[in-house]
């Protein structure tokens, strides 16, 4: 599931949320103080962490294991380096970041190996940062939501208590932010079409999915050109490599 995406690069550009500047901001003030920060997004997808961490003067390096997301990645913010591969195995030198952050991703990696890889590129004082785009069911349209198209790993994480690191990582720090996205009803159909599970799932259930996606967008007055605020809470954590 978690190398699905590239079938749905298009969609999942559309769909998905770009991170807020300022919880990308706090991800990497440890080490943004008068400099430009060396920064590895790690499991970038089409770029939507590594636009911000860009418009906030870091110098980025998009690691990537799906070569289509890649290439979307490409269109999106030109002149970033790319490179495949995964956190269990960083295709980077050792001390070489000031940075790693993974937007929407560290629930795919090995936590063990995962930390342990990445306390290997990040120099000492490097930061470790995590960030997720949540759904806020609190609004019962949303809630109804999530029951059409089934919760994600993400989402199952962060409602068990947050993400495990592992040593030599210690405990993380925690904010957040609540903030709206107006969505139309494209938009929201490539969200949803752009999730794992969806992507994965057998005929009959997309078919389910679709029709109950379709009755809910009629009902919340997702119609043509209209749109609909769609409740995030974005999650980040950090952490310094020791």
């Amino acid at each position: 599931m978690s190398t699905s995406f590239g079938a749905q690069a298009g969609p999942y550009e559309s769909g998905r949320p770009d991170y807020p500047p300022d919880a990308v901001a706090w991800l990497l003030e440890p080490v943004s103080a008068g400099t430009s920060p060396r920064v590895a997004d790690v499991g970038a997808g089409t770029g939507k962490l590594t636009r911000v961490a860009v418009g906030l003067g870091a110098t980025v390096t998009a690691v990537e294991p799906d070569e289509a997301m890649l290439a979307a990645l490409t269109t999106a913010v030109p002149g970033v380096p790319t490179v495949v591969g995964i956190a269990e195995k960083l295709p980077l030198d050792d001390a070489s970041q000031d940075a790693v952050l993974l937007g929407q991703a560290w629930h795919w990696v090995d936590p063990v190996a995962g930390a342990r890889e990445i306390a290997r590129v990040l120099r000492p004082g490097g930061v470790l940062g995590l960030i997720w785009n949540i759904r806020d069911e609190q609004t019962p349209w949303v809630r109804r939501l999530t029951e059409i198209m089934r919760p994600s790993r993400a989402e199952t994480a962060l409602g068990e208590g947050g993400p495990a690191v592992a040593a030599p990582f210690g405990p993380l720090e925690q904010q957040q932010w609540s903030w709206v996205r107006p969505m139309n009803r494209q938009r929201l159909l490539d969200m949803v079409r752009s999730r794992s599970y969806v992507i994965t799932a057998s005929d009959d259930e997309r078919a389910r999915i679709e029709a109950g996606l379709a009755e809910l967008l009629d009902d919340v007055g997702a119609v043509g050109d209209a749109t609909v605020g769609m409740p995030y809470v974005t999650s980040a954590f950090r952490v310094l490599r020791p």
